[in-house]
């Protein structure tokens, strides 16, 4: 049997303001993550393994590193009309930039004109998650709903911090759809869970392209496809809701089914670093029946160098990237990117460090994001001294560390 002609739309113009200064120099989608990859090739990497080859990247602020990444990286063969194309708002509708998630659909219709599909998948491109869509595509299609939505199960006490799907009780079909309610009502099956939105929908063709056309001529409308789109098919009775929790994963593990987490703020994303480096990791990088695929420039093996006492070059509880040198210093729980210098006698501690940080001699490192390129002086300390830290560097509300890209550490 035919599969259904799917094209897939990954909505990646947030600002990721909560992220900043990560989102200083780039756009969201474009934060590396992980040591080797970008958040945006984790929902890439779901549609690609589930087959769904043909795919549009709607971006919008600060997307030239973005733009590059999925153009070097994502190159699909076009014999057989693949495509995984970044699409910057073109203004077809006039002067003016896109307006919500909406209205970046309705900017860009013609690319639905063009492919002609009988679904299109709308997904968030800045969760770490592995899924595969195929299953929740086959559910839509059987249904016959307008729209499906992908929700995970989330403790009713926490329900005011997303935004919620009530079920009807046949515990499938979408009764109502609330941002961040205190007063929740719990599952049918399960009265402790709420259902939280993902930000992941299926749509027919037709009833998108007629919703989002109709959303754009109401003027009281933000053109949010969570906030307005959804609600709008949720009182037509067109939505239906479609449970994570049966999504199965080749190759995934009792821990890490069923694992996703919005990095939204940094906080989220220190923590989603953290659950990497376990023995036993809640998210598990190393599963080859489902990889995360992501580009990898032409660099050598990591290197640990000297065996000496004081200058012994290790790391344990970590992931070291490709290019990584440990000349002398230790790194504890942490993660390490391309190209990342430690010298001796330097320690880092459950910390993140992006490509080309520099640690120098002597340094302390703990609890730390640190940014492409910056260089920590010989003898500084990071993590230690919270009130010079809180002068010089962003401190998130756990105490987390946080330097942005180039930024000048004082020596």
């Amino acid at each position: 049997m035919a599969r259904p002609h799917v094209l897939a739309m990954v909505l990646a113009g947030g600002e990721g303001k909560r992220l900043m200064p990560l989102t200083a120099d780039r756009a969201k989608p474009a934060v590396p993550f992980g040591g080797m990859y970008r958040l945006i090739d984790f929902v890439l990497s779901n549609l690609a393994n589930a087959g769904y080859l043909k795919i549009v990247v709607l971006t919008q602020y600060k997307s030239h590193s973005l733009d590059r990444h999925v153009s070097r990286t994502w190159r699909m063969s076009t014999l057989l009309g693949n495509y995984v194309t970044p699409v910057p708002a073109q203004q077809r509708l006039g002067p003016r930039w896109f307006a919500g998630s909406a209205d970046a659909i309705l900017q860009n219709l013609n690319l639905i004109e063009d492919e002609r599909p009988d679904h299109v998948i709308v997904f968030g491109a800045d969760h770490i998650y592995r899924m595969d869509p195929r299953q929740m595509v086959d559910q839509h299609i059987q249904s016959g709903a307008g729209v499906t939505i992908a929700a995970i199960r989330q403790p009713l006490s926490l329900a005011d911090q997303f935004g919620v799907i009530e079920t009807g009780p046949d515990g499938v079909s979408v009764a109502a759809f609330r941002e961040k309610p205190k007063d929740a009502v719990g599952l049918p099956d399960a009265p402790d869970q709420v259902y939280a939105s993902m930000g992941n929908y299926v749509f027919d063709t037709e009833v998108l392209v007629d919703v989002v056309k109709e959303d754009a001529a109401d003027l009281s409308s933000k053109h949010d496809v969570g906030g307005n789109i959804i609600p709008k098919l949720v009182k037509a009775g067109r939505a239906q809701v479609y449970d994570f929790a049966d999504n199965q994963v080749p190759g995934s593990t009792d821990r890490d089914r069923g694992y996703w987490r919005d990095v939204g703020t940094l906080d989220a994303f220190y923590e989603a670093h953290m659950d990497l480096i376990s023995i036993h990791p809640v998210f598990n990088l190393y599963n080859h029946e489902w990889p995360i695929y992501t580009g990898h420039d032409p660099l050598p093996p990591a290197k640990f160098v000297f065996n000496e006492e004081g200058r012994r070059g290790y790391a344990v509880d970590s992931m070291v990237s490709p290019g990584v040198i440990l000349a002398g210093g230790v790194a504890e729980r942490s993660i390490l990117s391309p190209r990342v210098h430690v010298e001796a006698g330097a320690t880092v501690q459950d910390s993140v460090l992006m490509d080309c940080v520099r640690v120098g001699r002597g340094a302390v490192v703990r609890g730390a994001i640190i940014d492409k390129n910056v260089v920590i002086p010989d003898g500084a300390r990071i993590g230690v001294d919270e009130d010079y830290d809180r002068q010089h560097f962003t401190v998130t509300a756990s105490g987390v560390r946080v330097l942005g890209k180039n930024q000048v550490v004082p020596g």
